[in-house]
């Protein structure tokens, strides 16, 4: 009896160490716990300030590319005034356009050809190659044959080229066959076509009358090096070559 009576305040101080244990415990892990909230708070704490921070740049930079625009404005007003004043210029230029189209337009009907028209020789010389489209030629210079769309007259270089009939210039050019070469459009789908000129004293849409000037003749293209100088004269219908020798003057 005496040993038990004596045992037992040893059991009541081993329950209070235990429980002391246990309070040190729950006091360290309210510690950690306490300690890592105050991390986790101070963390988020930080990225709203960064945040925030951002927030604040990206309203200056709008505000910024806002005052941009603001000064832009004037130059894309100016940008407006030119782009009119440039509207009015393209007006000027198509009004000025169709006055000249007019001044062609009048040109036109002045002249007038058809298939009981004549034609003056335009140049001085004898006929070296004559029109034929039905059957071939000789070509000296090429020594073959060939179809001759045109009339190949002989000259002199720097020979007066006068029009056969009165035209409006509907075309210059130069071709390595026929050198500088100008059209004449004589009305109802007639067109004369002179080459190997030079020094052509006329431009695209210019009314040349009968027997004014078109050019002068050239030294030969390598096509008619032995033919010598010549003009090379060529009559068309709506496109098609017809022979020029049925308008000549007899």
């Amino acid at each position: 009896m005496n040993k038990n009576k004596n045992e037992k305040p040893f059991s009541i101080k081993g329950k209070g160490a235990a429980v002391g244990i246990v309070i040190c415990f729950v006091a360290v892990i309210v510690m950690v716990g306490a300690y890592t909230f105050n991390n986790y708070e101070k963390k988020v704490n930080e990225q709203l300030a960064k945040a925030e921070e951002e927030t604040d740049e990206l309203t200056k930079e709008k505000s910024e590319a806002t005052t941009t625009n603001d000064i832009v404005l004037p130059e894309a007003e100016g940008n407006t005034s030119t782009e009119n004043d440039t509207a009015e210029k393209e007006n000027d230029t198509q009004d000025d356009g169709a006055a000249d189209t007019t001044g062609t337009a009048g040109n036109a009907a002045e002249v007038f050809f058809d298939e009981s028209s004549q034609l003056t020789w335009p140049a001085s010389g004898a006929v070296l190659i004559n029109y034929s489209m039905d059957q071939t030629v000789y070509f000296s210079t090429l020594e073959q044959y060939k179809y001759n769309p045109a009339l190949v007259i002989g000259g002199d270089v720097g020979e007066e080229i006068g029009a056969s009939a009165a035209g409006v210039v509907s075309n210059i050019e130069q071709t390595a066959q026929t050198g500088v070469t100008v059209t004449l459009d004589m009305g109802n789908g007639y067109s004369a076509v002179y080459g190997q000129l030079k020094e052509v004293p006329l431009e695209i849409g210019d009314y040349v009358a009968a027997g004014e000037t078109v050019g002068y003749m050239s030294e030969p293209t390598k096509y008619y090096s032995v033919e010598g100088p010549n003009l090379y004269f060529e009559l068309l219908k709506d496109g098609d070559p017809v022979n020029p020798m049925d308008f000549m003057e007899s």
